[in-house]
C-alpha cells in the first residue's frame, strides 16, 4: 500500500535532485526518507532512482511515476481543503513571495479579508521554486510571486519594479541621488539570502572590483531593512521596501528589474473556488493604485 509520506519523499527528491536536500524539505533525517522510498520501491515492484556518489536520475519507471505521485497528492490535498471548508463559507489557499513587502500583503488582505464573508485563507510563504512547486502540487490555488515567460500557468501581471540601493537616513551618501559602485566598496554590508538575484549581484560587485564587507546575513527582508535603519549596513532591495529612517538610492548600473503577479495553480478546481479566486485577483488589481500596473497580456 502506498502511503502519503512516501509520495512525498519521492516528489522531494525529484525536485531537489538530493536525498540530503529532500529530506531537509521534509523534516526528516536521510535514512528515514531513504527508507521510505525503498517501502516505496518495494509496493511498485520497480526501482525509481539510481544513485551516483554526486547525483541522482530517475529510472524510466520513476520518470512515468512522477505524474502519478503528483495527481495522487493534489486529490489528497484538495479533499483535506474540502473537508477544512465544511461549515465554512470560503477557504482560499494562498501562496507568497517571501521577498515581497509585508506592507504590500498587508494592504490586499485587510480589506479583502472584511469584504468576503466567512474567509479562510491560508498562507503559505517561500522562495520562487518553492512556490513554483506547491501550484504544481495543487498545495496552493494562487500565489504572489515574479512572473516568468517559461512559467506555463495563468498569469496576471500587477507591477514591475526595479532594485535599489538601501541606507540608513543619515548615511553619507543617502544625500546623493545616484550611486556608483566603487562608492560601495569597504561598505559594511546586509545581505538578504532569499533574494532571487543574489548571484546576480555578487556578479555585479566583482565586475566592478567592488568587495563589500559582509555584516549581516538574513533570510528576513524586513529584518535586514531594520538593521539598515539602524545604521548597521546597507543592502540592495526590491524598490517597494520602505521604511522610517531608509533612504532609497539608484545605483547606476544596477539595472535589474522583477515582475510582480498572481498565478493560478494549472489544477481544475470547484467552481466556488474558481469564483473566489477571480474575486481575488479583480480586487487585487483594484486595490493597489499606488502601483504602475503591467500592461502586458491584459
Amino acid at each position: 500500500m502506498i502511503e502519503n509520506y512516501q509520495l512525498r519523499y519521492f516528489l522531494a527528491i525529484v525536485e531537489t535532485g538530493s536525498f540530503t536536500k529532500a529530506a531537509k524539505r521534509v523534516f526528516v533525517t536521510q535514512p528515514t526518507l531513504s527508507a521510505g522510498i525503498k517501502k516505496l520501491e518495494t509496493n511498485l515492484g520497480s526501482k525509481l532512482f539510481d544513485r551516483t556518489s554526486k547525483r541522482v536520475f530517475l529510472t524510466e519507471s520513476g520518470t512515468r511515476f512522477v505524474p502519478h505521485a503528483k495527481s495522487i497528492l493534489y486529490q489528497l490535498n484538495l479533499a483535506e481543503a474540502d473537508i477544512k471548508s465544511t461549515g465554512r463559507t470560503q477557504l482560499l489557499r494562498l501562496g507568497l513571495l517571501m521577498t515581497i513587502s509585508a506592507d504590500i500583503v498587508r494592504n490586499i488582505l485587510t480589506t479583502f479579508t472584511r469584504d468576503v464573508s466567512g474567509l479562510v485563507i491560508e498562507l503559505f510563504e517561500g522562495t520562487e521554486q518553492e512556490i513554483q512547486n506547491r501550484l504544481g502540487e495543487g498545495k496552493i490555488d494562487i500565489a504572489l510571486t515574479i512572473l516568468r515567460p517559461t512559467l506555463k500557468l495563468d498569469m496576471t501581471p500587477l507591477y514591475k519594479e526595479g532594485y535599489g540601493i538601501a541606507l540608513a537616513d543619515h548615511h553619507p551618501l543617502a544625500k546623493k541621488e545616484n550611486i556608483h559602485p566603487a562608492e560601495f566598496a569597504g561598505e559594511p554590508t546586509i545581505v538578504r539570502s532569499r533574494c532571487e538575484i543574489l548571484s546576480e549581484t555578487s556578479r555585479f560587485f566583482t565586475d566592478h572590483n567592488v568587495r563589500p564587507r559582509l555584516v549581516f546575513n538574513t533570510a528576513q527582508d524586513e529584518r535586514a531593512l531594520s538593521m539598515v535603519a539602524a545604521g548597521v549596513g546597507s543592502t540592495t532591495m526590491p524598490d517597494h521596501y520602505k521604511m522610517d529612517g531608509v533612504k532609497r538610492i539608484k545605483m547606476i548600473g544596477y539595472d535589474f528589474e522583477r515582475e510582480i503577479g498572481l498565478v493560478k495553480t494549472s489544477y481544475q478546481l470547484s467552481e466556488e473556488r474558481s469564483n473566489l479566486i477571480d474575486q481575488f485577483i479583480s480586487f487585487t488589481k483594484s486595490h493597489l493604485p499606488e502601483i504602475t500596473y503591467a500592461r502586458n497580456n491584459q
